[in-house]
């Protein structure tokens, strides 16, 4: 029996290259090759960096989804099927579309799929797919084989996960939805042993909010230091409220942390359902805690909330720039399916497109529905104009200067490498058509 697993790219447009810093390994497929028993055949194709071979010969095609890949993917399965290949497909957009995803497939895993794996293998080497696998929440118990990935060049960053899901009910956070607002962490010594195993100067440990359980990451910390990495992962702003879990993360070798402030506007952060990033007397001293500790700020703004005009947008801005972070994300709000998002602005009558990611015609960076205060177009203009200024010389220059005083040498360098390529592609992310590979197209 021989398998091909498939990810997906966004879109292409013609005669580009994708994106380089959407490049990460895939580690989703090399835990899937992990699970796999090793007398079945495997071969993956990279949407994001090579052509895909339609005429490969294969018994079961499987690809992972995600809603921006959504549309993209059924076209692939489209092609598979006309070959009388059973596709089957899994990934966080299928476990909340389900229904959706088993138009374009010939099986469904719904969950995570550690506990189904086998069972489907079975059933489909007996030409018996079940049309869905509920795998649940399932148990991550072995390391990712990477070996999937020979001859792949990604971006060269291990990728480690040390947890799943968030204790928090963000509203348009699609993870929260899955996982019912619960964190999952991953044994310890799993996480070491796959951090021995890491061919990269930096890690960035995969988990959506790493200080969910304060009493677990402390554990993951004292665990962690010896190996002597540089890693980076996400938590939130209120973990700077507690010096020592920063001087615990720093210790183990925290270099940069992304921090989802989303919003500088308290109304705003009321309709996301996230309160507790108000920290709005000292927001200013719990930034230069971080820093102090001598840890980089990844921060990430989303605007499109009911409160944001031109001044909520360019007041994160100023704030990124006052605190000379080490980078910064500034993107407009995406409602994605099943989300509480998804459902308000569908019931208020503002999605612009039914289900945004299955379009004819929409491309990245636009607006799926209409703001309150501005119209989709000038938000998404915006939110271009903000990376823009950002991303200025100077503004660079700037913060480069502050992160020599706060990370580690080898984490300026990285500094330099990021920071210059995220400014070379901001007009190359606009308008990149969702689910198309214009190199595809017949010439």
């Amino acid at each position: 029996m021989k398998i091909t697993f498939i990810l997906p790219a966004i879109g292409k447009k013609a005669g580009k290259k994708y994106i380089g810093t959407w490049k990460m390994e895939p580690l989703t497929v090399a835990v899937l090759k992990a699970l796999t028993p090793p007398e079945i055949e495997t071969e993956f194709f990279d949407d994001r960096i090579e052509l895909i071979d339609y005429d490969t010969k294969t018994d079961l095609v499987c690809i992972t989804v995600e809603t921006y890949t959504a549309k993209r993917s059924y076209k692939i399965a489209e092609k598979f099927r006309q070959r009388g290949i059973p596709v089957v497909m899994g990934g966080y957009h299928v476990t909340l579309c389900p229904e959706e995803a088993a138009e374009y497939c010939d099986s469904v895993i719904v969950g995570n799929g550690e506990t189904v794996w086998r069972e489907m293998l079975v059933d489909a080497s007996e030409g018996n797919l079940k049309k869905i696998y509920r795998g649940g929440v399932g148990e991550y118990v072995v390391q990712p084989d990477k070996s999937i990935f020979s001859g792949k060049k990604y971006l060269p960053v291990s990728l480690v996960e040390t947890g799943r899901g968030c204790c928090h009910s963000c509203e348009f956070c699609s993870i929260s939805k899955f996982y019912c607002s619960k964190y999952y962490c991953r044994d310890h010594s799993l996480i070491v042993d796959d951090l021995k195993r890491s061919e990269h100067k930096y890690t960035f440990l995969v988990d959506d909010n790493l200080v969910a359980d304060r009493g677990n990451a402390m554990r993951l910390f004292e665990a962690i230091t010896p190996l002597g990495i540089k890693w980076a992962g996400q938590g939130t702003l209120s973990m700077a409220k507690d010096e020592k879990l920063l001087r615990a993360m720093k210790k183990s070798g925290c270099e940069i942390i992304l921090i989802g402030f989303e919003s500088l506007n308290e109304a705003n952060l009321n309709q996301m359902n996230k309160s507790f990033n108000y920290a709005l007397g000292e927001r200013d001293e719990l930034v230069k805690r971080v820093h102090d500790a001598g840890m980089g700020i990844y921060a990430t703004f989303v605007f499109g909330y009911d409160n944001d005009d031109e001044r909520t947008v360019n007041d994160a801005v100023e704030f990124a720039k006052k605190h000379n972070f080490y980078t910064a994300a500034f993107n407009h709000l995406l409602p994605f399916p099943n989300t509480a998002l998804y459902e308000r602005l569908k019931a208020d009558g503002r999605l612009i497109y039914d289900k945004w990611w299955l379009a004819e015609g929409y491309n990245y960076g636009e607006l799926a529905f209409n703001p309150k205060l501005l119209s989709a177009e000038k938000m998404s203009s915006l939110c271009r104009d903000a990376r823009k200024e950002f991303s200025s010389p100077k503004t660079v220059l700037s913060r480069g200067f502050a992160s020599l005083g706060r990370t580690s040498p080898l984490m300026w360098g990285l500094f330099w490498a990021m920071n210059l390529r995220l400014g070379e592609e901001i007009d190359q992310k606009m308008n990149v058509p969702i689910g198309e590979n214009l190199d595809e197209l017949p010439k």
